[in-house]
C-alpha cells in the first residue's frame, strides 16, 4: 500500500476501518428527555471553562436510533448539560453510553463526542415509555414518562433538537500528555420533527464508580419529552484551544 493510500484511510485497523466513509442519516431517531434539577456545587465541577452554568439543570435523555445509515439500529442514553458560550445558550455533552460499537468510535473520533459501551433501552410498559440503562448487569439510570399524554409544539421540540452542542476533543500523545485539547461545536441543522409530546416523568439515577451518573442527584424534574425525528448530524468546529491558553 502506496503512502498517499495511508494518508486517505479513515481509521485503525487500516484494513478494516471501524466504520464506514459515509454521512450517517437517522430516520425515526426517538428521544426521551427529562430535565432535571441538581446539586450546583456538583455541576460546576464537571462543565470545563470557558463554559459557564445558569441554573444547575441536566438533560438525561435516551435516544432510540431506529434506523441509521451504515449502523444499522442501536440506542443510546447519557447526560447533557444547559450551558453558556459568552452569549450563546447551548448544551454540554457530558456522557453517552450506547450498544454500536462502529458508532461509540466514530462518534469519537470524527467529532468528540463522549462515547463509552452501554446498554441502553427504550421501550413502552403500561403506559409509560420506559428508558433505562444498564453498565455492564448493573442498573444505572430509569427514567420513565406517561405515554403521548399531551402534544408539545413542533417548534418547541425542533429548539430541543437543534441547540448548538458543546463537546471536549482530547487525544493524547505518546508521551501520555495531550495533542489536542480543545473545546467545540456543532449544530443539528437538518432536521425533520415528525411527533413530539409531553407528559408527566420521573427519573432515578443508582451510584456506580465506572458510570458516574449519580454524581449530579436528581433533586426536581423540571420537564421531559418524547420527540421523533429525521436527521442528518452536522460537523464540528473548534471554539477553544486549551493548549494554547495553557502555552501563553
Amino acid at each position: 500500500m502506496k503512502a498517499e493510500q495511508v494518508v486517505r484511510a479513515l481509521t485503525t485497523p487500516l484494513a478494516s476501518p471501524a466504520y464506514a466513509r459515509t454521512v450517517a442519516r437517522f430516520t425515526d431517531r426517538e428521544y426521551l428527555n427529562i430535565v432535571y434539577r441538581t446539586d450546583p456545587d456538583a455541576l460546576r465541577a464537571v462543565v470545563p471553562e470557558p463554559l459557564e452554568i445558569d441554573e444547575p439543570l441536566v438533560r438525561f435523555e435516551v435516544m432510540k436510533m431506529n434506523e441509521v445509515t451504515s449502523f444499522g439500529p442501536y440506542t443510546e442514553a447519557g447526560q447533557v448539560i444547559p450551558v453558556r458560550l459568552g452569549a450563546e445558550r447551548g448544551e454540554y455533552l457530558h456522557a453517552m453510553y450506547l450498544d454500536n460499537f462502529g458508532a461509540t468510535v466514530a462518534g469519537r473520533e470524527i467529532a468528540a463526542y463522549p462515547k463509552v459501551a452501554g446498554t441502553p433501552k427504550l421501550f413502552t410498559d403500561s403506559g409509560a415509555l420506559v428508558g433505562t440503562l444498564d453498565y455492564g448487569t448493573l442498573r444505572v439510570a430509569t427514567a420513565t414518562m406517561g405515554y403521548k399524554h399531551h402534544a408539545l409544539d413542533l417548534d418547541a421540540a425542533r429548539e430541543q433538537i437543534t441547540t448548538p452542542t458543546y463537546m471536549l476533543k482530547i487525544v493524547p500523545g505518546y508521551d501520555g500528555t495531550p495533542r489536542v485539547c480543545e473545546l467545540v461545536r456543532t449544530r443539528i441543522t437538518d432536521v425533520v420533527v415528525k411527533q413530539a409530546w409531553t407528559g408527566p416523568a420521573r427519573l432515578q439515577l443508582f451510584q456506580h464508580a465506572l458510570a458516574p451518573l449519580a454524581d449530579l442527584p436528581v433533586l426536581e424534574v423540571v420537564s421531559a419529552s418524547h420527540i421523533l425525528t429525521d436527521l442528518t448530524l452536522s460537523g464540528v468546529r473548534p471554539v477553544h484551544d486549551y493548549l494554547t491558553e495553557a502555552r501563553s
